[in-house]
């Protein structure tokens, strides 16, 4: 187990969408692993194998105030989303130094191949559900920005630059 490198924006892996979780492996538990671990050097609340360079569906999600209860999924899908919504500040370690208020729903129920390779189903609210959303946006190619106005987006990406530059 050992923490690994998230990469850097604008990095064309970030825009991949990764491919799915045929079963789970020995090498998949290694990744779910370093995966956790590089969640909590961050410190996050979540990650998705791409941010890492692994261009396959998995998430790690750890939500709980006390930690060490994460959640590993492979091929999360959202099978139902509350119409409330919820506001949260989020940000990326691929995007380092920049984060915006997003709003997602406040609830949803993810479909998911979890660590024993069974599919399961499991309900997630808050803070939670915000990082599921987020951890499967990366899946898909995308990342927190684009849920932006296309102004505020760009605004945001120029400051990225500016920060990247100066480093």
């Amino acid at each position: 187990m050992s923490v690994r490198a998230c990469i850097p924006w604008p990095d064309t892996r970030l825009r991949s969408v990764a491919a799915p979780v045929a079963e789970i492996t020995d090498d998949i538990r290694a990744t779910w692993d370093d995966m956790i671990d590089t969640m909590e050097a961050m410190p996050g609340v979540g990650l998705g194998a791409p941010q890492i360079g692994v261009m396959l569906r998995l998430v790690v999600v750890d939500a709980s105030e006390t930690r060490g209860k994460a959640v590993r999924m492979a091929n999360p899908e959202v099978l139902h989303a509350s119409v409330k919504l919820r506001e949260h500040d989020e940000a990326s370690p691929n995007l380092p130094g920049i984060s915006a208020r997003i709003r997602r729903p406040r609830a949803v129920t993810v479909r998911f191949l979890n660590a024993g390779g069974e599919i399961e189903e499991r309900d997630f609210v808050g803070l939670w559900a915000t990082s599921v959303q987020h951890q499967i946006d990366h899946l898909n190619g995308k990342v927190f920005v684009d849920r932006l106005s296309p102004v505020k987006r760009q605004m945001l990406l120029k400051k990225y630059e500016k920060l990247r530059k100066r480093a």
